[in-house]
């Protein structure tokens, strides 16, 4: 008999897990991370992305077989990738609290907060689109966007946020990323504002991103936006996202996928985030 009700449930699992495969493969997938390459613009405050095989084919071979390899170097801030909670202080302090200056190693990194506690992302996402809110295909580099413009995008997507809910803003400029003095054009770019990270929090939000280099408007020297979600309220921020396709197909509403790379003490990550939409 006990034999018997085991089987019924491993019968029953595997059929739960049969029915999540079905309607995974009735989704359609947007990757909505952008591509790395070597000359990929970055943030000055961090190292490059560098790239280059360590092993060619033909360099070795086990008869007719070969194998190619590489090695890459990159911050954790380089590319699509999601800031830790550590990644900002405010007067000597963390999220919660905690001493920035007591809990960090060079070797060891911040022991609070770190971006191996961000577990794997499996959210609502919600897309506001101000470019199209104001009309234009890209936002310009001295444009603020503000909590009236959210709102605006918000009622626009119709679309209720949540907590726990991503929220994404895009202002176009995803469409730079192949040309890096543009992207990055000396750190000013559109953004939002305090105003408007405030309107954010207090949806109580995951986490906010955007498809520019800083998310926050440009140039900010005391940023803000970032103490304001990192210390303040425990809300992470995505940066350089890719969000053509989702605008461009009208997708305001999707469950967000992602996950961040083990980094024992790190203060970010890149990701490759995916977002889920009906068929």
């Amino acid at each position: 008999m006990a034999q018997r009700a085991s089987f019924n449930v491993k019968q029953l699992e595997c059929r739960a897990v049969q029915e999540l495969l079905r309607r995974l493969a009735d989704t359609r997938k947007i990757d909505l991370a952008q591509p790395y390459y070597v000359g990929m613009p970055h943030h000055p405050n961090h190292p490059p992305f560098l790239y280059g095989l360590s092993k060619a084919h033909g360099d070795s071979s086990f008869g007719e077989v070969s194998a190619a390899a590489e090695s890459i170097a990159l911050g954790g801030h380089v590319g699509t990738h999601i800031d830790a909670l550590c990644h900002f202080s405010l007067r000597g302090k963390l999220f919660g609290g905690a001493d920035a200056i007591g809990c960090q190693s060079y070797g060891a990194g911040i022991a609070e907060h770190h971006v191996d506690t961000i577990e794997p992302i499996f959210r609502r996402g919600i897309l506001l689109d101000p470019a199209q809110t104001e009309q234009v295909e890209v936002l310009p580099q001295d444009f603020v966007v503000d909590a009236e413009c959210l709102r605006r995008s918000a009622d626009r997507a119709g679309a209720e946020i949540l907590p726990g809910d991503i929220v994404l803003v895009r202002t176009g400029w995803a469409r730079y990323w192949y040309e890096p003095g543009r992207f990055i054009n000396n750190l000013r770019c559109p953004g939002i504002n305090r105003e408007a990270a405030e309107w954010l929090s207090g949806k109580g939000v995951f986490a906010a991103g955007s498809d520019t280099i800083a998310f926050e408007f440009v140039p900010a020297p005391r940023m803000p936006v970032h103490i304001h979600l990192l210390v303040e309220s425990g809300i992470h921020i995505i940066e350089a996202l890719n969000l053509e396709t989702l605008s461009e197909e009208a997708f305001h509403e999707f469950v967000f996928v992602a996950a961040p790379l083990r980094l024992r003490g790190g203060t970010g990550s890149p990701i490759r985030p995916v977002a889920l939409v009906s068929r």
